[in-house]
């Protein structure tokens, strides 16, 4: 008799499972989101972008509209042709959805086009050069990060009026990055009577002699204050060398954020830091700032529970950057698959979150704010439209004895 039930249940819940097609429905393949950035030179700053996502999604159980996700590397070491190269592989990949830049603006620039042709999904929490993100539609890449398009103007504002200083001379790499920035930012100091902004123009890998050539250089040219634009190797050279010249050469660096994409306060030491005048752009929110929000403080608990080994303290999300702005990008991305029915088909898919990240119908909450409709369909191809930050959202930052990124929190 037991047997005979035994079997009949069997049968039934076979019958049943013939009858459910759902009851039988194979799990979900992951999403495979890219993760293209610099992950030899760059790799603080990668890294920090890749704890932001994980933190974020694992709010959503790793998960985007219910679908699993799998991160994927993928070095482009700053080479615009690996960067290609890479987009290329993320074509081949059938469940390829998205992907999260880096660091570096020249292999975006290098490929804009590529990718708005081929309709690749692109969240650019870091890489700065204004033109990255205005294309007219279709423009597949949204920026939530510092915006060289305003970001010279804070530095040169802060230059000019806070620290009252009266000539600016630019060291800027002889990159797309660099000349951007020349751009606008003698456009900023022209508006405060500056006739022009002189620029000295380096290039990647500079020597420590050559650089101290540089900013004596600029000294001689009376400059009481140095713009500084380069990337974080060529910053821990610039700030030895500065640190190393005759005191009466000594100039303050007033910077882009290149010094604090990686190790640099680790590199350059406590004896450097207190000897250089230095502060940076950088966007407003800090887990150090000791007024945390109940929404901050979880999102740190997660980071830390998430990160045991490298993420003990606050002060070990390094670069914070990096962090953050992953951390609310990934945020926004969740929120716009929350507002459209993913179907599983990676290019459908695509075409659907495009559409919900430029009409998001819901604020979301960030680290750095709220956020109400960051983006909207470009107007032109030089609007903000696909801006997540404005110029309200930056201020300068000094680092501590420690190398602790301090956030001025100026209006």
């Amino acid at each position: 008799m037991y047997r005979f039930a035994k079997a009949g249940w069997c049968s039934l819940f076979i019958l049943l499972l013939l009858y459910n097609p759902a009851a039988m429905a194979a799990p979900l393949a992951p999403y495979h989101i890219y993760m293209d950035a610099d992950w030899s030179g760059a790799n603080p700053s990668s890294q920090a972008i890749e704890w932001g996502i994980r933190t974020a999604l694992d709010e959503r159980n790793n998960t985007i509209a219910g679908h699993p996700v799998k991160i994927v590397r993928a070095n482009h070491r700053g080479n615009n042709r690996r960067h290609l190269r890479n987009q290329q592989i993320f074509l081949d990949d059938a469940r390829a959805l998205l992907v999260y830049s880096g660091l570096h603006s020249p292999p975006l620039l290098a490929n804009k086009k590529f990718i708005n042709d081929h309709a690749i999904l692109t969240l650019n929490p870091w890489a700065a050069a204004g033109p990255i993100t205005r294309s007219l539609a279709p423009n597949w890449i949204f920026r939530l990060s510092i915006d060289d398009a305003v970001a010279g103007q804070v530095i040169v504002h802060h230059a000019l009026t806070k620290r009252g200083f009266k000539k600016l001379v630019l060291i800027a790499e002889d990159t797309s990055w660099g000349r951007f920035n020349h751009q606008n930012m003698s456009k900023k100091a022209n508006e405060y009577g500056m006739e022009e902004l002189p620029v000295i123009w380096s290039n990647w890998g500079i020597s420590k002699a050559a650089a101290k050539i540089i900013l004596r250089q600029a000294a001689s040219m009376g400059a009481d204050a140095v713009l500084l634009v380069v990337n974080p190797a060529e910053s821990i050279t610039f700030a030895t060398a500065m640190a190393e010249l005759e005191p009466q050469r000594r100039r303050p660096i007033q910077s882009h954020w290149g010094v604090s994409a990686g190790s640099f306060s680790q590199k350059v030491g406590e004896n450097v830091l207190k000897v250089l005048d230095l502060e940076y752009v950088q966007t407003r929110f800090s887990f150090l700032n000791g007024m945390l929000s109940e929404h901050a403080k979880q999102v740190l608990a997660r980071a830390m529970r998430l990160f045991p080994d490298a993420i003990k303290t606050p002060q070990h999300i390094r670069p914070p950057a990096g962090f953050k702005h992953a951390y609310d990008l990934t945020r926004i991305l969740l929120a716009a698959a929350d507002q459209v029915q993913l179907s599983g088909d990676v290019k459908q898919d695509r075409l659907l979150l495009h559409h919900a990240l430029e009409h998001l119908q819901t604020p979301v909450q960030g680290l750095i704010k709220t956020y109400h409709m960051p983006f909207s369909p470009p107007k032109s191809d030089t609007s903000d439209d696909h801006e997540a930050l404005h110029i309200h959202d930056f201020t300068m930052a000094t680092f501590d004895v420690l190398g602790n990124v301090q956030i001025q929190q100026e209006p």
